[in-house]
């Protein structure tokens, strides 16, 4: 005979395995998409206790499409990714890989073509329960022109395995580590005194493997052009330049101030943080 006791036990067990079920019904969410683009989240494989809850924003473009990094370049605008709908969500930390340079009419932009994934970096509000992780994203997609886009998506992250994991590690391996200036042998000089001073950048690049260079500026607020090589560099070294414009207004160009480089062309992209003095 079965007692209560024992009835009670599976009944609270079975309890367990399907709300543990409900935290991961799924690997991705259905797509929110449009004529042009298509959007979703989707989850990596997670263990309680093991740190964030991994998981990524994806979005598809149709062929001659972009969409533009955190930083667009000459035109375009960022995404920007909304999570405060969510459950059960301390933080959501976007990740972004490193973006291709793109050359048009409107100039040069920074973003990426076809399909691109930014992971995320989830931290449950309580740890060991699950997140319903709730976004609601807005960015735009070009072609000739640009068009912008928006998707509302959500995906529960509990425990489990994902079928997703292998374009989520990619996708990770593309987001720059970030390392010290004297890792890359980097270094960053104003020249000039004219209102917008040229930046001259010096970094190491092994013969044979052509770097670009993206700077950033310590805020949003700051659009600097997109770094230009320059010749006259040793063997070993690439030059770059760019004048100091795009500040936000009341910035000094000649003042001092912190400055953020994205290397891509080498065996891993890499962010370098510096200071101009």
């Amino acid at each position: 005979m079965i007692t209560r006791t024992l009835c009670a036990t599976f009944a609270t067990g079975a309890l367990a395995l399907s709300l543990a079920n409900q935290a991961r019904a799924a690997d991705a969410s259905p797509w929110s998409d449009d004529t042009r683009s298509a959007l979703r989240l989707i989850a990596g494989s997670n263990t309680s206790g093991a740190g964030p809850l991994n998981a990524g924003i994806e979005i598809k473009m149709r062929p001659g499409w972009h969409t533009y990094w955190r930083y667009p370049g000459d035109s375009g605008v960022p995404p920007r990714f909304d999570f405060s709908g969510s459950e059960n969500l301390k933080s959501a930390k976007v990740l972004y890989p490193a973006p291709s340079l793109h050359s048009d009419e409107g100039g040069q932009s920074l973003g990426y073509e076809g399909n691109v994934i930014f992971p995320i970096a989830v931290t449950a509000a309580t740890p060991g329960k699950p997140v319903q992780l709730r976004l609601k994203a807005e960015y735009a997609v070009c072609e000739k022109l640009c068009v912008p886009a928006e998707g509302q998506v959500e995906l529960p992250l509990g425990d489990g395995t994902s079928s997703e994991d292998a374009a989520l590690k990619s996708a990770q391996a593309q987001v720059p580590e970030q390392v010290p200036a004297a890792n890359v042998g980097l270094t960053a000089r104003r020249v000039g005194t004219g209102a917008k001073p040229l930046v001259m950048v010096d970094v190491t690049a092994p013969a044979g493997k052509p770097v670009q260079v993206f700077a950033e500026g310590p805020s949003p607020e700051w659009a600097l052009p997109i770094p230009k090589p320059e010749p006259g560099a040793p063997a070993g070294h690439q030059h770059f330049s760019f004048a100091l414009d795009g500040l936000p207004p009341g910035v000094d160009p000649k003042g001092p101030f912190d400055l953020t480089f994205t290397l891509v062309g080498g065996d891993r992209p890499l962010e370098v943080k510096t200071h101009l003095d």
